[in-house]
């Protein structure tokens, strides 16, 4: 097939475009050209590389015409974050390409409801991401029963791995966290460090997005979480890499008033997002329609993404 990956070299695009070579397939790299893949492959010396500041695009109409000049089979678009966008791109590839895959979130379920969470759960999303992300579902979604363009959403979790610093046990992302769990040192959980959060590797979800672009009968007009095989608690989770780091845990748990005063104001707007969502997803969907298998758990996804973080300047 002939793919074309916009946003090639973010977190995901890292990984999925050397597998699509490798697997067999002619690949267009787009992006805006400032940076390079956060991990090197020989791969990328076969891929198609076009510069393109979506942004821009956008805002004169012709970004749709640009990627679909490109004559791709398959469009796979990480970077799609408002339903107008996304509208122009598909009346641009409508009619002229087989697939368009997009990247959307478990974030379009707002609060989980039950545990863990199916695709056809309750979508109640809070805040403008989800809501602007599960209107992009039901875009593609009506778009496929028309018969116009086949479409397919991919939902990840907390995306985590080499390069950047991944949710920490607090439920924000500052790295001094993983510092002090190094050091033996204590952490503050919020309220009583039930709340869950959900990573996946950025590998996993590559993986998925390509699994569902090869079944492609099987995906169009369907969503799937992109998860690892299992949620953690922040009280789990914070235990878990004390035992890494070989110290006793230091867990101190504070009411959220008492919490937000030992934290900025961004840490506590992120961690309120997150335990506000507290996300348990399952895979089920995938492994029934596309045979897929996360092969990363969420402690093994952080596990890499700090160990990373050590050899850069954070002193683990």
């Amino acid at each position: 097939m002939k793919v074309t990956v916009i946003g090639a070299t973010g977190h995901v695009g890292t990984y999925l475009v050397p597998l699509l070579v490798e697997a067999g397939h002619e690949v267009t790299a787009v992006s805006r050209g400032s940076r390079k893949p956060y991990a090197s492959h020989a791969a990328w010396r076969q891929v198609r590389s076009v510069a393109i500041d979506r942004a821009a695009a956008d805002e004169d109409g012709s970004f749709g015409r640009k990627i679909a000049g490109l004559d791709p089979e398959v469009v796979i678009d990480m970077i799609c974050f408002t339903p107008r966008s996304l509208g122009l791109l598909v009346e641009a590839l409508r009619g002229r390409v087989g697939q368009l895959l997009v990247c959307g979130t478990i974030w379009i379920h707002g609060p989980s409801t039950r545990v863990p969470l199916r695709e056809e759960d309750a979508q109640n999303p809070f805040g403008e991401y989800g809501i602007n992300k599960l209107a992009m579902v039901r875009l593609l979604e009506a778009e496929t029963r028309r018969g116009g363009l086949a479409a397919t959403t991919i939902h990840p979790g907390h995306i985590a791995g080499p390069g950047w610093a991944p949710l920490n046990p607090e439920g924000h992302f500052d790295p001094e966290v993983f510092q002090r769990i190094s050091r033996g040192e204590e952490i503050l959980l919020p309220n009583l460090g039930m709340e869950t959060v959900h990573h996946v590797h950025a590998e996993d979800v590559a993986r998925l997005f390509v699994a569902a672009a090869e079944r492609w009968s099987a995906s169009a007009g369907e969503s799937f979480h992109a998860v690892s095989d299992a949620a953690l608690s922040l009280r789990g989770y914070a235990e878990a890499m004390y035992r890494w780091f070989g110290h006793e845990s230091r867990v101190r748990c504070l009411g959220w008033e008492e919490w937000k005063r030992h934290h900025t104001e961004e840490q506590a707007r992120c961690t309120l997002d997150h335990i506000a969502h507290s996300p348990s997803c399952s895979m089920e969907k995938a492994r029934r329609l596309l045979g897929f298998e996360p092969r990363w758990s969420s402690l093994e996804a952080v596990k890499e993404a700090v160990g990373w973080l050590s050899t850069r300047d954070y002193r683990l």
